[in-house]
């Protein structure tokens, strides 16, 4: 009685703990990983305002459920808000030139139909950007792995190597933040921001190959590259809400695409 007690209160503890985790959490990583290509692959064939402003809009509406606080997500989101004015603006200035000219100078023409390319594409690097920090938030490469091979039934070299080096992309966090504390108690972190990024950047480069390197010595030592059937420790399935999250996903990409059809706006990107 004692032992059946036991493992009631361990099942009770495990199910209100993941009722309390975000709806995306309990989706599988395969299948946030098949709806991101979903939802994106769409929105590359359209070069239009309309189909971005919709799936960004869309996109954003799912933030909350993928458990990503408002400061996590603006601080992911970070280099997308700066991609975005910089492609938006080669796009200004080399697009196709066509309409009313407001500037020229040698190669470059900023014209109504550059301006109006410019925001598409701005908007666009948003819509695609996005939803790859929503669905990959908080997936543990663990169940990826266990999903990459038992779902999509890839090589295991590949799964195994797909994990380990998503298990180094946390290090570089810790390994740039003791490179700036570093810096600074040298006193070289104070002055020439620019400088000391590619400085730091180069650093952290070369901790990655050496890093790498070691790893890959050490998988191979231990027989991870053997070309054997492997067994995986989790059981890794397709749930129901595995499969609303990929139609979810495609239904976003479908709406933007038809709203964007509907309004006359949707440009075929080879026609832009």
């Amino acid at each position: 009685m004692t032992e059946v007690g036991s493992a009631g209160t361990a099942e009770g503890t495990q199910s209100a703990t993941s009722s309390k985790q975000p709806f995306l959490a309990t989706v599988n990583p395969v299948a946030r990983v098949l709806g991101l290509f979903l939802l994106t692959t769409p929105l590359l064939i359209s070069i239009d305002w309309v189909s971005a402003v919709v799936a960004l809009v869309c996109t954003l509406f799912l933030v909350p459920l993928s458990g990503l606080g408002f400061r996590r997500f603006l601080g992911r989101s970070l280099p997308l808000l700066i991609a975005a004015p910089i492609s938006g603006i080669s796009m200004a200035l080399y697009g196709n030139p066509e309409g009313k000219e407001y500037f020229s100078f040698l190669l470059a023409h900023v014209t109504d139909n550059s301006i109006s390319l410019a925001i598409a594409i701005m908007l666009r690097v948003l819509a695609i950007g996005t939803p790859v920090i929503v669905l990959t938030a908080n997936i543990d490469p663990t169940d990826l792995g266990n999903g990459l091979a038992q779902i999509l039934k890839l090589p295991s070299r590949f799964v195994l190597a797909t994990v380990a080096s998503l298990r180094l992309v946390g290090l570089f966090i810790s390994d740039w933040q003791a490179l700036t504390r570093a810096r600074r108690a040298r006193g070289l972190g104070d002055h020439g921001a620019i400088r000391r990024i590619i400085s730091q950047v180069f650093a952290l480069l070369v901790f990655a190959l050496r890093r790498g390197t070691k790893l890959a010595t050490a998988m191979e030592a231990r027989g991870f590259g053997a070309p054997i059937k492997r067994t995986w420790w989790h059981t890794s399935t397709l749930a129901a809400r595995d499969y609303v999250t990929m139609a979810a996903c495609l239904a976003i990409a479908v709406a933007a695409i038809g709203i964007s059809v509907w309004a006359g706006e949707f440009r075929f990107l080879g026609v832009a």
